[in-house]
């Protein structure tokens, strides 16, 4: 029996949001397609029916995981709870949840090492995420348009990928906490 094309689109859709999942836990080339598939309840046959290869499901599973944060952090900074909008998404991205949440966090922190060797189409992707990611931020900024803004908004997008990375790599986990916790501290003085 045929699936009909609503039914085939969720399909993708599925699998997509498994992938991201997959490959922010696993790494790219350590989760393979046999895993995804099977974690979206799927064959590995039937993988080719959505996708030419690997690197396609990389391509637009590395876009939904990007949209994903990036919604995160839009939300922060729109529900401040009486802070400003660099402050809630400083907080909201180095809480001790998002380090936790290696399925879910973000992929910059997540898959960094990988995505500088990226093919072109992928580091293209992670280099819109980026852009955005940077004006979200600016858009927090009274000056949002000068070249001082830009820079604070690069140093904050950096402290805080380089800050989650280190606090997942740690095995102490009182270190671990710290990094954060001092980035946050540091931060504050920032923005």
């Amino acid at each position: 029996m045929r699936k009909s094309k609503a039914e085939t689109a969720e399909t993708r859709r599925r699998i997509i949001e498994v992938a991201a999942r997959e490959f922010r836990r696993s790494g790219i080339h350590d989760a393979g397609l046999a895993e995804v598939m099977a974690a979206a309840g799927l064959t590995h046959g039937g993988f080719y029916r959505h996708f030419d290869g690997k690197e396609k499901l990389v391509t637009e599973a590395l876009a939904a995981a990007m949209e994903s944060i990036l919604e995160r952090a839009d939300m922060a900074a729109h529900g401040r709870d009486g802070k400003s909008g660099l402050e809630a998404i400083v907080e909201t991205y180095l809480a001790i949840d998002h380090r936790d949440d290696r399925s879910g966090g973000c992929p910059l922190a997540g898959l960094g090492s990988e995505l500088a060797r990226a093919d072109d189409e992928n580091r293209a992707v992670a280099s819109a995420a980026i852009v955005r990611f940077l004006k979200l931020l600016m858009q927090q900024m009274p000056r949002r348009k000068s070249d001082a803004a830009q820079s604070k908004a690069i140093f904050l997008l950096s402290a805080l990928v380089g800050a989650i990375t280190l606090s997942r790599i740690v095995t102490d986990p009182e270190l671990s906490v710290a990094i954060l916790r001092e980035t946050k501290r540091q931060l504050a003085n920032v923005s």
